[in-house]
């Protein structure tokens, strides 16, 4: 799936111990010497001795996980679609260059409406463009779902608050009709704000004819942003950084595996090696590049400036539906397929949860098997096939769903690739901590898998602590200010529950993420339940 850790992934300290390695560490004496468990397995730093196949990439085509990239594409996604869908993209063009602003602007002038409504009106003009060549491309079907969803959303979010959301048919359509094919919903995802949209900060040579160079964190450029603010472009590249970090997690992952289906003696002293680089990995390096936020992007500029444009129906202020139009017109639906036969059902808009790394790990270290053990006993139920708590969090559709419930719908925002990638891990037939678990007696493996856990949950800590910074505190400041300007109202009028001490704030406690969920409640949840996932020495 991934390759073996490279070396800078284990410290070549954690190997002092290690006995040298014979043909017959490798597995059963009753196997020929030409089969692959009778191979010697090979160090993590080196690699496979000279002879020895690396089956360590044969899968990853299936997964559209790249050993150099992870869960981000080896090379620049494309940049622009052919010239029969020159239209959206010269649309999107122009929504950017003339920095629309958002219709929910406090005091937005007159020139800054009309400024959107011709945009708008220039949309809606747009000839219905055919879809069906594009299928012949995944990259192709990832940028058109990319430059549809940006139109999308630029088009709902310049409209005045109080208006309806009718999204027209050359949005409508082909938006539905690409979603369908790539299994993902019509609107705004983490893939399309973050894994498709980057390009070199400093380009390859242009006369160079070699392949594209692996990108690095460092030399990473945004392509798409509706505020043109270096805060916008910090944001998304931040998640593109621990992306590419997260390459040697994977790997790590890999490796622990592979020692998981030999499990001798030496097999336990490596995984435990391999444990505590990933918990350096984690706790260190993802959790310093997440702090690293706070570096370029301002908290009020995200919150007022940015965050809103990419909501989705379900965190709409007002609770206005999205209407895609055309869905469940019967001549639409013969013209152009039974994606629109039906309004779509998933429309949260982009999170970080959205991110298939956070929740591999999740599944890699057993804490889904910890969440579900943990509801199971409370009565709650819950397949566990991801992490969560079991306490309940806004839905963002009505009605309340467990934080683990919540995780598997953000697997639904995946690509697909992903989202069976994710599956064959939580397929993986001799589990990490079931195996910890039955050998609890090693002290140094229980140290080692415990070590990696409490490094999860440090990285949730700092999820905590930049949602606070980015979304919390600004809440709680606009809604402190309204507050304060209902106290004068209500002064000017004589109103009686002054007395009483009685303002009746008119947010909830809790500002919800893009998903849908009350953000704090939800990370709290299963950064409690990560905690506790450790494993106990027997």
């Amino acid at each position: 799936m991934f390759s073996t850790p490279g070396p800078s992934s284990v410290d070549s300290t954690s190997w002092s111990e290690t006995p040298p390695l014979h043909n017959n560490d490798a597995g059963p004496s009753n196997l020929p010497p030409t089969h692959f468990l009778s191979q010697p397995r090979p160090e993590a730093e080196a690699g496979p001795p000279e002879g020895v196949v690396d089956t360590t990439t044969l899968a990853a085509h299936d997964f559209d996980v790249d050993p150099r990239t992870g869960f981000m594409p080896p090379q620049p996604p494309l940049a622009r679609l052919p010239c029969e869908w020159e239209a959206w993209e010269v649309a999107l063009d122009d929504a950017i260059s003339q920095k629309l602003c958002l219709g929910s602007t406090p005091d937005l002038d007159e020139a800054s409406r009309n400024l959107s409504e011709r945009w708008r009106e220039g949309v809606r003009k747009i000839s219905i463009l055919p879809t069906s060549e594009l299928k012949a491309s995944e990259v192709m079907l990832r940028r058109a779902h990319l430059v549809l969803a940006w139109l999308m959303h630029f088009y709902i979010n310049t409209l005045p608050p109080a208006s309806s959301i009718v999204i027209p048919k050359p949005i409508s359509i082909p938006l539905l009709q690409v979603s369908s094919w790539l299994a993902l919903p019509p609107l705004l995802t983490y893939s399309d704000d973050v894994l498709y949209n980057w390009r070199y900060l400093k380009p390859p040579h242009p006369l160079s004819t070699g392949p594209f160079p692996t990108p690095a964190p460092d030399n990473l450029a945004c392509v798409t942003t509706f505020t043109s603010t270096p805060s916008e472009s910090h944001f998304y590249l931040t998640s593109a950084r621990i992306e590419l970090h997260g390459v040697r997690a994977l790997a790590l992952m890999k490796a622990t595996m592979d020692e998981a289906f030999v499990r001798d003696a030496l097999a336990l002293r490596r995984i435990a090696a391999y444990l505590h680089a990933l918990a350096r990995l984690v706790g260190g390096v993802l959790t310093d590049e997440l702090l690293r936020m706070r570096e370029g992007c301002a908290p009020d500029v995200f919150y007022h400036q940015i965050r809103p444009w990419f909501k989705g129906e379900d965190s709409m202020p007002g609770a206005r539906r999205w209407v895609f139009e055309g869905v469940g017109d019967e001549a639409v639906v013969r013209a152009h397929g039974e994606c629109m036969r039906a309004p779509p059902k998933d429309l949260s808009g982009p999170s970080a949860g959205q991110s298939a790394l956070v929740h591999a790990l999740n599944i890699f270290l057993g804490v889904n098997v910890y969440a579900a053990h943990a509801r199971g006993k409370s009565g709650e139920g819950g397949d566990g096939s991801v992490s969560g708590s079991g306490e309940g969090v806004s839905a963002g559709g009505g009605g309340e769903m467990s934080a683990g419930d919540l995780m598997i719908r953000m697997q639904r925002y995946m690509p697909r690739h992903h989202r069976a990638f994710l599956r064959h891990l939580s397929a993986n037939p001799r589990p990490l901590r079931a195996l910890v678990q039955e050998e609890s007696s090693n002290m140094d493996l229980v140290e080692a898998y415990n070590a990696a856990v409490t490094a999860l949950k440090t990285f949730r800590d700092a999820h905590i602590r930049i949602v606070t910074l980015y979304i919390v505190g600004p809440s709680r400041r606009v809604d402190a200010g309204r507050k304060v300007d209902a106290a004068a109202a209500a002064v000017g009028k004589g109103h009686a529950s002054l007395s009483k001490g009685k303002i009746i704030s008119t947010e909830e406690d809790q500002e919800k993420g893009t998903g849908g969920t009350k953000f704090i409640t939800f990370l709290k949840n299963v950064r409690d339940v990560t905690a506790n996932s450790v494993v106990s020495q027997g």
